[in-house]
Parts: structure tokens; C-alpha cells; sequence
């Protein structure tokens, strides 16, 4: 049997890189998947190709009423929600000098006060089900230190599931953290940074980057009852570099 049979999941930021790379996961897995993001167009294609079992729904994640709107087009579609993949989210690579304060609450805004409103939004939805798994990404650089913004939101998302994971364990309700390292997005591999990536790459214990579809396996395993005993856990997923 598909180890996400019977399991509906919300995957935000999911119309492009490593985002669809988990809906099309899911989906081969036998989830039912609302995918959301900003992108409309390539979001909607992408839900088209998968099928029956996925829909997309556009969504700011920094917004409370997008949230609310996300998990009753879940319900009505395909019943309460089980999974939450807190997906989406940008990158900033600024000196803390050069950095503004609009910059900045931007990237809090969305790396860190969007998770927050999505287990806060989800989790009820949970409750109806019977049980949940929160998945939520944050980074390599909520380990170890990185650039400022994306460093401390990414920390943030590390805390902010030790928290969740201890009040869902009352409602059944598990929550995880994955912590990627270099991922082959596209976003990584254009052709301005194709070099420098192929150089760091040398500096991996593994000797490569990932590929998004290796996060994916670690996001189904983590959304699965193969993982029925982990919560408030960070699974990290970086070829070797945090172990330097």
C-alpha cells in the first residue's frame, strides 16, 4: 500500500522547486494534496498534470485569512486535513548593515510568522481527523549560523516545533523539522551561481548537492506512521556538512 494512502496534506509553496518536488511525491504516494503558493499559473499547471488527488489554491502565507480559506477548500474538497508541509519561503544573503528594517520584518513575516499561522490554522482541522503530522522546513542555517534574516527565522522554525510538538501531542499531533542543506532548486542552479554551487560542492562530505526529490522522501517518511514516534525532532538532510 502507498504510505500516504488515506492522508490529506497542504504543501504550501509548492508550484516550483523543491515545493512541487514533495506534491508530486504525495501524490504518487496516494495523498490527497492541496498545494498552494503565489504563483498561479505554474501552481494551477502542475495541480492539472497531478490529477484528481491535488488542487491548487493561491495563497499569501503571511496572511491569516489565506490560511483560513487554504484549509476549508481542504475540507470541502477532500476532508479534514491529516499533513501540513510548511514549505514556502524566501532567502536573503545581506549584511546586517545592509539589511532594512522593511527587509527584514519581510522575511520574519514569511519564513517564521507564516508557520505559525499555519499550525495555528491547521491544527483544528487535526483535531476533526484524529491525528496530524506537521512538517515544517527550515534550513541548515537553523543549526548553524548563516545570513541574518534567513539564519534567524530559520532558528525560529526549529523552536517554534519544539513548541507545537509538545501541546500536539495531546491532540495526536506530531511535529517535525527538516533542516536541508544545498538543494538542487532551481532557484540554486541557474546559470549566474551554477559555478560557485559546483565549487562548494567539493566542501560536502558527500561530494554533491541534493536533489529536491531526496528532501521529498524525508518529508513522506516524516508524514507517514512509518515516523508514528517522532516529534519535536530536526532531521537534517545536508550530505555531511553539519557534522564537520
Amino acid at each position: 500500500m502507498a504510505r500516504l494512502e488515506g492522508k490529506v496534506a497542504i504543501i504550501t509553496g509548492s508550484a516550483q522547486g523543491m515545493g512541487a518536488a514533495h506534491a508530486r511525491k504525495f501524490v504518487a504516494e496516494g495523498a490527497k494534496v492541496v498545494m498552494t503558493d503565489l504563483n498561479e499559473e505554474k501552481g494551477q499547471a502542475l495541480a492539472t498534470e497531478l490529477g484528481e488527488n491535488a488542487i491548487f489554491v493561491k495563497q499569501n502565507v503571511t496572511s491569516a485569512a489565506d490560511w483560513a480559506t487554504v484549509v476549508a477548500e481542504a475540507e470541502k474538497t477532500f476532508g479534514p486535513v491529516n499533513v501540513l508541509v510548511n514549505n514556502a519561503g524566501i532567502t536573503m544573503a545581506k549584511s546586517i548593515l545592509e539589511t532594512t528594517e522593511e527587509e527584514y520584518r519581510r522575511i520574519v513575516d514569511i519564513n517564521q510568522v507564516s508557520v505559525f499561522l499555519g499550525m495555528k490554522t491547521v491544527i483544528p482541522s487535526m483535531q476533526k481527523a484524529g491525528n496530524g503530522s506537521i512538517v515544517n522546513i527550515s534550513s541548515l542555517n537553523g543549526l548553524v549560523a548563516g545570513a541574518i534574516g534567513y539564519t534567524d527565522t530559520k532558528f525560529a522554525v526549529r523552536g517554534m516545533t519544539k513548541a507545537a510538538a509538545m501541546e500536539g501531542a495531546n491532540y495526536g499531533i506530531r511535529v517535525n523539522s527538516v533542516h536541508p542543506g544545498v538543494i538542487a532548486t532551481p532557484m540554486v542552479v541557474q546559470e549566474d551561481t551554477k559555478a560557485q554551487v559546483e565549487a562548494f560542492a567539493k566542501h560536502i562530505p558527500l561530494k554533491r548537492v541534493a536533489q529536491p526529490e531526496e528532501v521529498s522522501n524525508m518529508i513522506v517518511f516524516l508524514a507517514s506512521d512509518d515516523s508514528s514516534y517522532s516529534t519535536g525532532s530536526e532531521f537534517v538532510i545536508d550530505g555531511g556538512l553539519s557534522a564537520q
